[in-house]
């Protein structure tokens, strides 16, 4: 094998050593439907020709507005290969929403199921700059030919699938919208090479060292492959990861179309998956009682992990008695804007009493609020910062971009804005957001770790921590709770429970019960619904102040 100096490390060149190293490997399955490597990239190329024939090129921003499919992993490979750029358009939502994301990502073309025919078609007008339309049959009826959509199996035959593209480059960019809970969505901007190093298999992500090239991720999938099942919506940064850093490896990638925990079950059983990646307690919770109720077989599994929202302690014990034995249970934190940050794994009979703790990655360190390098000592907190292979900053908008990132000593750090605390065992302790951190009486209360107290009691499903004004404390601590199925609200044994597990001054005070727990579609708490909630709704509960 010969390697060349100068290799483009880019998330299209990276797919392509993969379709040549396994051609006839399985690559993706989704529902009934399975395609291998070498029919991935063929329709990937089709439907790249197609977009090319239509004005697409280096540079151009493709939406990409669908559930889970194969079509929609197309829809982004044919994009890199054009050294063009994917963006992801979450499909919960409404129009004003989209009419934003069209025009600040200045999408020109879009592919989209035809189940949003009618979303697209009024959003249209309000985007001068898409003019191409690629519609995904999903067996709904919207109407698309009113605006010029052309059908996508249709596009797909008309074209070459023969891969007679350009030289690609590290420097390529890439583009992954996050956010939306607290105003519109931001375009986190990457170049691929950075990206790729962050969160796709470009760094090992348990000693911290990097892949030395692109051919090796492929070379070694050659000796044998990890099926995976990214649970979350592939509209979130954490599901395409999970999908690319496996295609790299010659890996297959197994989707379910929409988060239901038994059909994620009995794809796993079905397709012998080894890797479940999962988003926080969310996620988590209905997928153990899917798994109780359904008795399922998940021997195959080999790792369960949750990216981008941490598992409750309680939580990760639960998921270490349902795998089996040699399985591990990880958390991987990070960002949309760091990257890969940290990981921590648990084990049975594991302490859950403190929040959720990691082993910071080689590029992570904790920064005062002075933009100062904490020094390594049990009990100091600070930011969470990350060096080195970084984003180039928010698509379109320099004055996000320079709140979140720093320079310390002459090097650049993406502070994202998450507290953590060192231990003495080396690890660091999540915090939580510092923009949701509680100040009640000059304290700081983290809501991450009031809600792993909350979720370790038996009879509660999920919960958010806010604070709400106090006139002696200025805020309290207060808390939006689901309880489990057929539990009765006991909150006088949920606050003793409480007390057990964090200081008193952290205990909610006053708890509102909800029957659901408003979060994103990829799982992440939505604190401004529980702000929301709180104001609408009578609490079950008030402590004195």
């Amino acid at each position: 094998m010969f390697y060349f100096e100068g290799v483009a490390l880019n998330i299209a060149d990276l797919l392509e050593h993969a379709v040549d190293a396994v051609p006839e490997r399985v690559a993706v399955v989704c529902g009934d439907r399975q395609v291998t490597f070498a029919e991935l990239e063929a329709r990937a190329n089709r439907l790249a020709h197609h977009l090319a024939a239509h004005g697409v090129g280096r540079g151009s921003h493709i939406g990409v507005y669908s559930r889970n499919s194969i079509e929609a992993l197309e829809a982004m490979i044919a994009a890199y290969k054009l050294r063009a750029i994917a963006v992801n358009v979450n499909y919960r939502y409404v129009h004003g929403e989209l009419v934003y994301l069209f025009n600040d990502a200045e999408i020109v073309a879009l592919v989209h199921e035809r189940s949003y025919a009618d979303r697209v078609a009024a959003v249209l007008p309000e985007a001068p700059k898409l003019k191409h339309v690629v519609v995904i049959d999903d067996g709904s009826d919207g109407d698309y030919e009113s605006y010029g959509g052309v059908e996508y199996e249709a596009a797909l035959a008309a074209q070459s699938p023969e891969r007679d593209f350009g030289e690609r480059s590290g420097d390529d960019l890439y583009i992954l919208y996050t956010g939306g809970t607290t105003g519109y969505p931001k375009g986190v901007l990457w170049r691929q090479e950075d990206v790729w190093r962050a969160l796709g298999g470009g760094i090992n992500f348990v000693t911290g060292e990097y892949v030395p090239d692109e051919w090796t991720l492929a070379e070694q999938g050659k000796l044998g492959s990890l099926s995976r099942l990214p649970a979350a919506p592939l509209i979130h940064g954490a599901a395409q990861w999970a999908a690319f850093g496996a295609l790299f490896t010659g890996s297959p990638v197994i989707f379910v179309p929409r988060f239901d925990p038994h059909e994620i079950w009995k794809a796993v059983q079905k397709h012998k998956v080894q890797v479940l990646t999962i988003v926080g307690d969310a996620m988590a919770r209905p997928l153990i009682e899917a798994y109780y109720e359904g008795g399922y077989d998940a021997s195959s599994i080999v790792a369960v992990s949750s990216h981008a929202a941490l598992f409750s302690q309680s939580v990760k014990q639960q998921f270490v008695e349902l795998v089996p034995p040699h399985a591990l249970v990880t958390d991987a934190i990070g960002a949309s804007e760091s990257g890969f940050t940290g990981i921590g794994a648990v084990a049975k009979g594991s302490d859950h009493s403190a929040g959720p703790r990691v082993n910071f990655g080689q590029d992570a360190v904790l920064l005062d609020e002075d933009g100062t390098i904490v020094e390594k000592k049990p009990g100091a907190t600070g930011l969470i910062g990350r060096r080195g292979h970084v984003p180039l900053g928010y698509y379109n908008d320099p004055e996000k971009s320079k709140k979140i990132f720093v320079e310390v000593d002459g090097v650049r750090y993406v502070v994202p804005g998450d507290y953590a605390r060192y231990e003495e065992d080396g690890t660091v302790t999540l915090l939580g957001r510092g923009s949701q951190c509680v100040n009640t009486g000059g304290e700081k209360v983290y809501p991450e770790e009031v809600e792993g107290a909350l979720k370790s009691h038996p009879d509660v499903f999920d919960a958010l921590v806010i604070g709400v004004p106090d006139e002696r404390l200025g805020q309290r601590v207060a808390a939006v709770v689901q309880l489990r199925e057929g539990a009765s609200p006991d909150l006088e044994a949920l606050e003793e429970h409480v007390r057990g597990e964090i200081a008193g001054y952290k205990v909610p005070r006053t708890i509102w019960l909800a029957g659901e727990i408003g979060r994103s579609p990829s799982g992440k708490p939505d604190y401004p619904w529980a702000q929301r909630y709180a104001a609408e709704h009578e609490p079950a509960t008030a402590q004195p102040a």
